[in-house]
């Protein structure tokens, strides 16, 4: 008998550590997204057009000039900086993008701050460099430049004093 009971007891002790065991097992998820990073811009309308002007001439695109001030919009899915840079002229004509007016050099300058009513002007480069930052989604900045012709050059064709504008997302 008293095997018996020692048998049930060992075998009791057995189910027992089973059914601990099989009780402290459980299961759940987790759930796991990812999205992937689009950086994207549009420019409206993305031309200027300054008209003819005179040697050492100038004009800009705020309302009091050609008004035509251009709307940067991030079309991307996360916060973005815009930069901006200048081009040199080539072609039928060579003129080098300085930041002031000379013999085959001129600028391209954008508006850093109050450019309806008192223009602060900074001259471009051909590097990039940031304008406008952490702009959201569908968020836009809007941009007026200024161009300053040579003071002398050789050339009378129209020329394309293009802008490049370029979106990263913001650190």
């Amino acid at each position: 008998m008293k095997s018996f009971i020692a048998t049930i007891a060992i075998l009791g002790l057995v189910g027992l550590m089973v059914g601990a065991s099989l009780s402290l097992a459980a299961e759940s998820s987790i759930t796991a997204t990812v999205k992937v990073q689009k950086i994207a811009l549009s420019i409206s309308d993305g031309s200027i057009d300054y008209g003819t002007l005179e040697l050492s001439g100038t004009a800009d695109t705020t309302s009091g000039g050609v008004n035509d001030t251009q709307t940067v919009t991030n079309s991307g899915n996360v916060n973005e900086d815009f930069d901006v840079k200048g081009t040199n002229v080539s072609g039928s004509c060579t003129w080098t993008l300085a930041s002031t007016q000379g013999t085959d050099q001129y600028y391209h300058k954008i508006c850093t701050s109050n450019c309806d009513t008192s223009p602060t002007w900074t001259a471009l480069t051909t590097n990039y460099t940031e304008y406008a930052d952490n702009i959201s989604p569908s968020g836009t900045a809007d941009f007026d430049f200024k161009v300053g012709v040579p003071s002398s050059t050789e050339c009378s064709s129209q020329v394309n004093v293009n802008i490049w504008v370029q979106a990263s997302a913001h650190s």
